[in-house]
Parts: structure tokens; C-alpha cells; sequence
């Protein structure tokens, strides 16, 4: 009894057909090019998806160094007890920290510089819990926000277009202004600058600016209330389902969004730009694995006796087909496994690779002072690469099935007659 069943003849011929020394080497070239094709366009679609998903990444993590996960907002723009609140929604399912925040629009002045920003109003030690400000500060400190010392936090841009630095003193005008006889007077305090951060993200560094709640509060005269809570996740991405459970949950009239929501925008254009590199991408493999179709065609050409002998000895028209499918779809798995290996390694291995090329080519591919990330962004994902070889290797099988079908449809007595 044999332990192992002998494979089927199609399968066996169509890899004698693979090795095999041909006498025409132009097709066992073309064979070479197509493996070729096919498993640089592999590799280059996993790494270039690698990328974007570490930009995706690097772009999340710089939002939500300034934002928070969820965000409960008073319907008029005020909650009196953030307490409750922040208690009621610590109860919802993956919550993991709360803070309240002041948000209110100011003006900042100093000398003949003027700016518009986003004011927000912080406790720092509620603060970090929910964001990620004190890895990003450039000079100064959060500590520096205490009741009462009306200091400021400023971004990078924002304080560069002021013209100041620690120590300076700047005055934050708020549109709430008093009453008089001669109208209606904005509101000036003079603070000074605590601290500068730099998240890397424009919008962020060129119009936020921090200052302490309790300070915030007499500014606006909101006495003990807050604009709302922002709350921490242990997993971001259930930020949407979380703010679905508080709607209907929280018993408070409020207004909840979700990080999702809020800069919805930037992960879309990151998700089309890579949805459309996939695309753009997979033509290269497309146009690799359709080089198949050219080898299998002058292979069924060469092989036209062959296939006339096969047929006399019974083999169907399924069984023909069957080999130069066979044939075909190994030229693609051997691209598409070599591909694989490539694209991985090169993908977890870009932060060796990029300065390795830098310093041989002598010059700079990846500026921080443009992108503001020291090295370029990568991160493999197990379901790209499942769909990357699962597209590559059906290109691979269509490409093989019109030369197969010519093969099964060659006449025995036609193909023998000058032999």
C-alpha cells in the first residue's frame, strides 16, 4: 500500500513544463520577467500600504494628542456639574478617564501682533489622562498652568507668529465683553507665556492656546461651570460606539461627538489616497501577471505535439487545460511568495533601508524639518498583505485561462500531421 497518493499527472506535467530546458530560451525569459513583474509589484504594494498605514497612525496619534476620544458638550455651550456628568459616563462601557474643558474663542495681542485663537481651559493632572501635551512640549511646562497665575500655554506657530517665548507676557482678549454707557467693552487679561508645544499638526500649533480652568472660568465669567467633558478610551476605535451607548445612556441633555466625527475629513482623504495606490499599484502587478499570458501562449505554441501525443493517450480537453493552468499559476505563486518576502522585509525594515539609500545616494529623502517625523512610517497589517496576495494570484489564474483554453481546443490530427 503506498503511504502517499501520487499527484495527478496534470499537476506533475505542467511542473516538468516549469523546469524543463526549453529550446526556445526567449520563453523561458519572458517566464523570468513576468516572476520578476509580479513579486516587485507585490512587494511594492506592501510597502507602499505599510506606509500610509503608519502615516494613518502618525496622523491619529498626533490628533488625539490634542483632542480626546469622546467629548460631551453642554447644549448651550455650559455644564454646571461636570462631576455627575463625568461620573455617569466613567460608568459607560471602555471608558477609562474623564476631564472637564473650557472651549471658547479669544484674541491674543502682543505689540502689534495679533491672532485669533481657540482658548481651551485645562486642569493638567485631569488633562494628561485624557490627552498627550507634555511629550510634545517644545520649552516650559503644564505645570506652569496654577489657579490664579494666569499663565498660557501657546503652539509653536502660534507663538512664532506673536513673536514671544516663556516669560513674555501676552493679553487674551475675549469676545464676552462688559456693558458701559459707551458700549459694549471686550474683556483683556494679560498672561504669561508657561510653556510651547509642537504636535506637528498645523491647525493644533497655529491656534490653540491652554490656560488654567479656574482661570478660564473668571475670564468668561462662567463662574463654576465648564463647556463639557472629554473622556479616554482603552480602545480609540470603539470611540463610536461608545458616544451611540452615551446618547442613550447618559440621561443628560448634551451634545457627544467622537474623534471620528470631529477630523472625519483627514482620515478619509488618508483612506482614499490609499485605497486608489492599491489600485493604481495593482496594475503593475496586473500588467506583470498578464505577461503569463504571452509565455502560456508561445509555451502552447512550442508544445502543440505534446499536446497531441497527450490526447491520443486519452487526456481530455480538461486535462490540457488543466496543465497550462497549472503551469501558468505557478509562475504566479513563485512572483507572488518572492513578492511577500521582499515587501515584509522591506517594510519592517524601512527605518534601515531609508538611510542606508540616503547615504549612498548622498542625499536627503525624508526632511523632519517638512514632515516633521524623524523616520519615515510603517506599519505591516495581516489583512493587506492577505488581500495583496489574494488579488495577485487571481490575476495570476485569469491571465492562464485563455492560453489554456487555446491548448485544450488544439486538434490531435491536425497538430501531428507535419511531424
Amino acid at each position: 500500500m503506498k503511504l502517499f497518493a501520487e499527484p495527478p499527472f496534470e499537476l506533475a506535467i505542467g511542473w516538468r513544463y516549469i523546469l524543463a530546458k526549453r529550446r526556445n530560451h526567449f520563453i523561458s525569459f519572458i517566464s523570468l520577467i513576468s516572476m520578476l513583474g509580479i513579486a516587485l509589484g507585490v512587494a511594492a504594494l506592501i510597502i507602499v500600504l505599510s506606509v500610509m498605514n503608519g502615516f494613518q497612525t502618525e496622523l491619529r496619534g498626533r490628533i488625539l494628542a490634542v483632542i480626546s476620544h469622546v467629548q460631551i458638550t453642554g447644549v448651550d455651550g455650559e455644564m454646571s456639574d461636570w462631576e455627575k456628568v463625568a461620573r455617569r459616563a466613567s460608568s459607560a462601557p471602555g471608558v477609562v478617564a474623564s476631564a472637564p474643558y473650557i472651549q471658547e474663542q479669544g484674541m491674543l495681542s502682543s505689540g502689534a501682533s495679533v491672532r485669533g485663537t481657540l482658548v481651551r481651559g485645562i486642569v493638567p493632572e485631569f488633562e494628561d489622562t485624557v490627552a498627550s501635551f507634555r511629550p510634545h512640549m517644545r520649552v516650559g511646562t503644564l505645570d506652569s498652568l496654577v489657579p490664579g497665575a494666569f499663565s498660557i500655554v501657546l503652539g509653536n506657530e502660534l507663538a512664532r507668529a506673536l513673536g514671544v517665548s516663556v516669560g513674555d507676557r501676552i493679553t487674551l482678549i475675549a469676545p464676552q465683553g462688559a456693558v458701559t454707557p459707551v458700549g459694549i467693552v471686550p474683556r483683556l487679561k494679560t498672561f504669561t507665556v508657561g510653556g510651547i508645544f509642537e504636535v506637528g499638526m498645523f491647525e493644533s500649533d497655529s491656534g490653540l492656546a491652554l490656560i488654567r480652568l479656574e482661570d478660564a472660568q473668571k475670564l468668561y465669567r462662567m463662574d463654576d461651570r465648564v463647556s463639557g467633558v472629554r473622556l479616554k478610551l482603552d480602545d480609540l476605535f470603539r470611540a463610536p460606539a461608545v458616544a451611540r451607548y452615551l446618547v442613550h445612556n447618559l440621561g443628560i441633555p448634551a451634545y457627544i461627538s467622537d474623534w471620528t466625527r470631529s477630523h472625519v475629513n483627514f482620515f478619509r482623504a488618508v483612506q482614499i489616497e490609499k485605497n486608489m495606490m492599491f489600485i493604481i499599484l495593482s496594475l503593475i502587478v496586473a500588467v506583470a501577471a498578464f505577461n503569463i499570458v504571452s509565455t502560456l501562449v508561445m509555451v502552447v505554441t512550442d508544445k502543440r505535439s505534446d499536446i497531441a501525443i497527450l490526447r491520443t493517450l486519452g487526456a481530455n480537453s480538461k486535462s490540457i487545460m488543466t496543465v497550462f493552468i497549472v503551469q501558468g499559476a505557478l509562475i504566479g505563486v513563485v512572483g507572488l511568495v518572492f513578492g511577500v518576502i521582499l515587501g515584509v522585509v522591506g517594510a519592517t525594515n524601512l527605518d534601515v533601508i531609508v538611510p542606508f539609500i540616503e547615504r549612498v545616494l548622498g542625499v536627503s529623502l525624508w526632511s523632519r524639518e517638512i514632515y516633521f517625523i524623524s523616520n519615515l512610517p510603517s506599519e505591516l497589517q495581516c489583512g493587506d498583505v492577505s488581500i495583496i496576495a489574494g488579488v495577485s494570484f487571481t490575476l495570476s489564474l485569469v491571465a492562464t485561462l485563455y492560453p489554456s483554453w487555446s491548448a485544450s481546443r488544439v486538434n490531435p490530427a491536425e497538430a501531428l500531421r507535419y511531424e
